[in-house]
């Protein structure tokens, strides 16, 4: 496996796949063919039918920018390694063709083309499983954050740092804004009003409240194009920050221990994408949401004191628990349902995370048989079920009169 900083990617929403991934193609492909005068990108599968509402098209643009770009949308053709596929070329002057590139966007921002995975691939994790990380750990009397930071070096923790800082900072600037969010379904936010009504709240309700704030603020700027740390996606990327957010303005943790839970998310997060898959255009929602709340409940359950066995109850449970969720984006935004799950996810990760640690840690299942699972959960679902906007909530949604 990768180090974790292929997890938490700080950039602009309002979608690692859709957004991020296709920047960063383009902008490499920018750099191959620096006389050029023209581009034509062509979209492939579930890239090309939720793009426009992903902003694909204008991340492209503004990268490529001041060259003309002629984007075609491929929405019914499917490249075969990946939902997910880009084709560039390259022109010159005179109109003659300088090179081409095929890419693929495979979740959380990551790229890949023919030759495999875009970008520094160096592995530096010997162990691919969380069964083998756990007898690592019983081993050597240690934690899962200790595994990270033995395979990490010292230098994890300043990046984490920077990781946490960014997140803090997107919570807090989510919770100031107000108004309506990009797009045709004019969505209103919410974070600023839910915070402040749970200044009169109190006992569990102010809690949930809490809690959903801070996840509907994260969501809320990811959908508005705003800063954000993909965790793992930047469409899931308001469930880990908020349970992190919560525990500090709840039990006042300190920030060595968030700097742990967010070392131990990574590792989860991590051993998800090599052994399955983050993204909703493959898997589903489950690769995304799902993900995040595994991350954000083995965090929690990490940083409130559990033992290892618990920390991989918690991050199983939530993972278990999110399995067979579809990605139906409405219109091809990352709004609807899209906005809503960060916060009930949030919720779901600290419950499981709690229950977790009234327990010994032992239980029937483990962690690496649902990834297993939730891979093959996504490789059975139907195409219109993975990011298209041609099933679910995307297909049945009308609007409300």
């Amino acid at each position: 496996m990768k180090s974790i900083r292929d997890i938490f990617k700080i950039g602009f929403g309002p979608s690692s796949s859709h957004t991020i991934g296709p920047g960063r193609a383009a902008e490499q492909f920018r750099w191959r063919y620096p006389a050029a005068t023209r581009f034509r990108v062509t979209l492939y599968g579930s890239l090309a039918a939720t793009g426009r509402g992903h902003g694909t098209g204008s991340v492209i643009h503004q990268v490529l920018a001041p060259h003309e770009v002629d984007i075609r949308w491929r929405t019914e053709e499917e490249l075969p390694r990946h939902p997910n596929g880009l084709d560039f070329e390259a022109f010159d002057a005179r109109g003659q063709l300088q090179g081409s590139w095929r890419v693929y966007s495979i979740g959380g921002g990551d790229l890949a083309d023919e030759d495999g995975a875009v970008g520094p691939s160096e592995a530096i994790y010997p162990l691919t499983t969380m069964n083998d990380i756990l007898e690592w750990c019983r081993e050597n009397g240690r934690s899962l954050w200790e595994y990270v930071a033995e395979r990490e070096g010292e230098h994890i923790w300043p990046f984490l740092e920077e990781v946490w800082t960014v997140m803090k900072t997107t919570i807090q600037t989510g919770l100031e804004n107000e108004g309506v969010l990009p797009g045709p379904l004019r969505l209103a936010r919410k974070a600023a009003a839910y915070h402040s009504r749970v200044r009169s709240s109190r006992g569990v309700i102010r809690d949930i409240g809490q809690l959903f704030s801070f996840a509907l603020a994260v969501a809320e700027e990811n959908a508005a194009g705003g800063r954000v740390v993909t965790a793992p996606t930047c469409g899931a990327a308001g469930v880990l920050p908020a349970v992190l957010y919560f525990l500090v303005a709840d039990q006042n943790y300190p920030a060595v221990r968030i700097l742990r839970g967010l070392a131990t998310a990574g590792l989860v997060a991590n051993l998800v994408k090599t052994n399955a898959s983050i993204s909703g255009a493959e898997v589903g929602c489950q690769g995304e949401i799902g993900t995040a709340c595994s991350m954000a409940s083995a965090a929690a359950a990490q940083i409130m004191g559990g033992t290892p066995a618990q920390v991989e109850y918690a991050a199983e449970m939530a993972f278990e628990h999110n399995l067979g969720l579809t990605c139906d984006p409405i219109e091809g935004y990352v709004q609807i349902p899209c906005i809503e799950r960060n916060p009930i996810a949030a919720g779901k990760a600290v419950e499981c995370a709690v229950y977790a640690l009234y327990t010994d840690g032992a239980h029937k299942i483990c962690f690496d048989r649902v990834v297993e699972t939730m891979a093959e959960t996504g490789r059975d679902l139907q195409s219109a079920y993975r990011e298209t906007g041609r099933g679910g909530l995307a297909r049945t949604w009308q609007p409300l009169r």
